[in-house]
C-alpha cells in the first residue's frame, strides 16, 4: 500500500468514526476532545488492536486483511458503498460479493426493465432465479409471472422444461454455457450468504438432471459476457436476440441481461406481439 493510499485510508476511517455517537453504542457521553467514538472504541467494537487500528488511522498500520476490514466497516455502521471504498482503498480491491438472498429490486430499477421495451431485458440473482423482467421478456423469453418464484430460475428451466429445451436451437450449446456461467457466479458467491443456497441448488439440479450433473462435472468456466441467442418462438418464429450483460450498482449479487434484437423483422414482431 502506498504512503498516499495509506493516508487516505487513515482520513477515512477518522471521517467516519468522528461521525458516530458513542451514546447510541452504549458509550457514556463525558467530555471527548473531538465528536463521535474515541479509537480505542472502534477498536473494542471491532475486536483488533487499539493500538493497530490508530495505526491505520495514522497511516502506518500497513495492509489488513479483508476479515479486518469486515469487522471495522460493521463497528463504523459502514453503508455498502462505503465498504467498498474501504476494501478499495486497504486492499486495493472491492469486497467479495455479499449476497442480499429474497430482496426485491427497487422500483427504480424496474423502471429501468420497462423503459427499454420492445428489448427483452431482466435481472437475475447469483443463483440465477429471475426476480424482475420487462414485458417483452414475458412475451418472448417465459412469463415469469405466471410461475411460482421457486421456479422462475434459468437453470431450471433450461434442464428441466421441456418448451423452454425445445426452444433453443442448438440445446447442448445453450446448456454448456449456462453452466459455465453459473459456476463462475457460484464462485463469487458469499459462503455465509448464498453459498448454501447455491449448494441447493447444485445437488437438487444433479438428481434432477442427468444433463445438467454431467456438464457441472466437466468444471467449464464461463463469463456471461455478450453474445448472440438464437430462439424459436411458438408466435414469432425463429428470432436472433444479441445480448448483454450488466453488472446492478451496488448490488453485486445481481445482474442485468438485455437481448436486442438482431434484425428489424424481429423487433418489428417483438413490438406488434407486446403492443
Amino acid at each position: 500500500m502506498s504512503a498516499t493510499v495509506e493516508n487516505w485510508l487513515g482520513s477515512f476511517l477518522k471521517d467516519r468514526r468522528t461521525r458516530l455517537d458513542p451514546v447510541a453504542f452504549g458509550f457514556p457521553a463525558g467530555r471527548r476532545r473531538t465528536p463521535g467514538l474515541r479509537r480505542e472504541e472502534v477498536a473494542q467494537r471491532a475486536n483488533i488492536s487499539a493500538t493497530w487500528y490508530t495505526w491505520l488511522e495514522q497511516g502506518r498500520g500497513g495492509s489488513p486483511s479483508a476479515d479486518v476490514l469486515d469487522r471495522i466497516a460493521r463497528a463504523l455502521m459502514l453503508t455498502d458503498a462505503e465498504r467498498e471504498h474501504l476494501f478499495l482503498l486497504g486492499l486495493g480491491r472491492p469486497p467479495e460479493v455479499r449476497c442480499s438472498v429474497g430482496e426485491d429490486v427497487t422500483p427504480r430499477l424496474q423502471r429501468v426493465l420497462d423503459a427499454l421495451n420492445p428489448n427483452p431485458a431482466l435481472i437475475k440473482t447469483v443463483t440465477w432465479d429471475v426476480v424482475a423482467w420487462n414485458r417483452a421478456a414475458a412475451a418472448v423469453l417465459t412469463d415469469y409471472g405466471t410461475l411460482p418464484p421457486g421456479r422462475r430460475n434459468i437453470l431450471r428451466q433450461i434442464f428441466c422444461d421441456s418448451r423452454v429445451r425445445a426452444a433453443q436451437f442448438d440445446w447442448e450449446s445453450v446448456a454448456r454455457f449456462v453452466v459455465g456461467a453459473f459456476r463462475a457466479d457460484a464462485a463469487r458467491a458469499d459462503a455465509t450468504h448464498a453459498g448454501a443456497e447455491v449448494q441447493s441448488l447444485i445437488a437438487d439440479l444433479s438428481r434432477q438432471s442427468p444433463d445438467f450433473a454431467r456438464l457441472w462435472a466437466s468444471n467449464d468456466v464461463r463469463n456471461f459476457g455478450e453474445g448472440t441467442k438464437h430462439l424459436h418462438h411458438p408466435q414469432l418464429g425463429n428470432l436472433a436476440l444479441e445480448y448483454s450483460a450488466f453488472a446492478v450498482d451496488g448490488r453485486p449479487d445481481l445482474m442485468m441481461l438485455v437481448y436486442i434484437p438482431a434484425a428489424p423483422d424481429d423487433a418489428a414482431k417483438i413490438r406488434a406481439l407486446i403492443a
